[in-house]
């Protein structure tokens, strides 16, 4: 069984990826493999520097990240090249990496899943983390260097949280402390174990 853990920008997938990891589960990160194709010598960068020039790609042959970032949230047609560059790279790794996985299920972890639909029939359950707007803005920006004003362009590019909850199998709440979202996530693994063992 394969579960796509999804959800928005600073809900927490992370930390719920890596409690999941600590019960044995396979996850595969799809943000680790965007961040391998960007990377100097990565496969995207021959790509990326044709379709929006070698001013995206820096000195040392990576991603100019923050430059993209501006560009892509201000205009979505960029952003969607950019994802048409990405999206069949990345689905092409989790395609090979899944027959690798060992546990009894694997978790595939994917921020724009519900947005791009692009990896939904790999996947056998969708798992959202979920917390309120303002902690997702809060979280964020004291994560990263991004302001308020960012994060909320960002948010706006995502789907909707109701209709993010509402094509959910599962819900992960990350709206308090650490040991009630290791609870909940401990419950999910028993929950997807016994599943995976009936089949």
């Amino acid at each position: 069984m394969i579960v796509g853990l999804t959800g928005g920008i600073g809900s927490g997938k992370t930390s719920v990826a890596e409690i999941f990891q600590t019960f044995g589960i396979t996850i595969i990160d799809t943000d680790e493999i965007a961040h391998e194709l960007t990377h100097e010598n990565g496969e995207a960068i021959s790509h990326i520097k044709e379709i929006f020039g070698g001013e995206y790609i820096t000195d040392t042959g990576r991603l100019d990240r923050v430059k993209m970032r501006n560009l892509v949230f201000t205009d979505l047609s960029m952003k969607k090249k950019l994802e048409e560059i990405l999206h069949p790279l990345i689905y092409r790794n989790v395609e090979q990496l899944i027959p690798t996985i060992e546990s009894l299920y694997g978790i595939v972890a994917i921020p724009l899943l519900l947005e791009t639909g692009y990896f939904c029939n790999l996947i056998d359950r969708i798992l959202v983390v979920d917390c309120p707007e303002e902690l997702q803005i809060l979280r964020t920006v004291q994560r990263s260097k991004l302001s308020q004003k960012d994060v909320r362009a960002i948010i706006k590019t995502q789907i909707s949280r109701k209709e993010r909850l509402a094509r959910a199998n599962n819900i992960i709440s990350n709206d308090r402390d650490f040991i009630y979202l290791e609870d909940q996530v401990r419950k999910l693994h028993s929950e997807f174990t016994s599943f995976t063992k009936m089949k």
